[in-house]
């Protein structure tokens, strides 16, 4: 019995290590498991489900055999890949999950989701989440041929990673209060996601109950699982394979 949680591995056509550490773990780690959770930034960048390029569809494929084996797979919508939409999900067979969703981990309310709205002390990002997920703004966007998408979306990536340089850190990770407003609104203690690329487990208080906060860990330099059975959770590492 084992329910596995991966985020933030920004997959992409320039970075195979990080695709191929993927594809391992999905053909060798996922077998006969209850469950796979992909809590957002599966992909660096995802401009619409219309867009076929064959690493695409390496990755589409994967998912497809995962599913057609009888495994139930999850995903919640990141920063990076909010507009994979209903039409990846029928090709794949992952199921789409609201941006916060409470799961039976083996007898535990558990609340998932991406991360990103934790984050309050970024004002600017919230902002630009606020804009991007106007329902308006994105029937206009996929209204655009996709090499404009592709250009915008290059454009929006490129200016991301120069503004996150310049922001302190704290900014950028979670906010306490936050945490334990969400834990509490959804009544639960336990709460697993991704997004700040700070892998831990953290232990706090939601009112009088003790409670437990899991970072997922990104996938930049090697993978990150955590693995989750009816005895407990543990953060894992997973290393990529060297090429010859």
């Amino acid at each position: 019995m084992t329910t596995l949680f991966i985020s933030d591995l920004h997959l992409s056509a320039e970075r195979t290590d990080i695709t191929d550490c993927f594809l391992t773990f999905m053909k060798e780690e996922t077998t006969g498991i209850d469950a796979l959770y992909v809590l957002g930034d599966l992909f660096e960048m995802w401009i619409g489900d219309d867009d076929d390029s064959p690493f695409h569809q390496q990755i589409k494929s994967a998912f497809r055999q995962l599913t057609d084996s009888g495994v139930p797979c999850y995903f919640i919508h990141g920063n990076r890949d909010f507009l994979v939409g209903k039409r990846f999900s029928r090709e794949t067979g992952v199921q789409l999950l609201p941006e916060h969703s409470v799961i039976d981990l083996y007898g535990t309310p558990t609340l998932i989701l991406h991360g990103d709205t934790l984050c309050t002390l970024d004002e600017e990002y919230q902002r630009y989440r606020k804009k991007v997920h106007n329902r308006f703004i994105q029937w206009l966007f996929f209204r655009l041929p996709l090499s404009y998408r592709q250009k915008i979306g290059n454009k929006m990536r490129s200016n991301s990673s120069m503004t996150n340089q310049e922001k302190a850190q704290d900014v950028m990770d979670v906010t306490p209060d936050e945490v334990e407003k969400i834990m509490a609104q959804y009544q639960v203690t336990t709460m697993i996601h991704g997004h700040t690329h700070r892998p831990a487990i953290h232990h706090l208080n939601v009112g009088s109950l003790p409670a437990s906060r899991t970072v997922l860990g990104d996938w930049y330099d090697h993978g990150s699982v955590l693995v989750c059975t009816p005895d407990g959770c543990q953060l894992e590492t997973r290393d990529f394979t060297l090429s010859s």
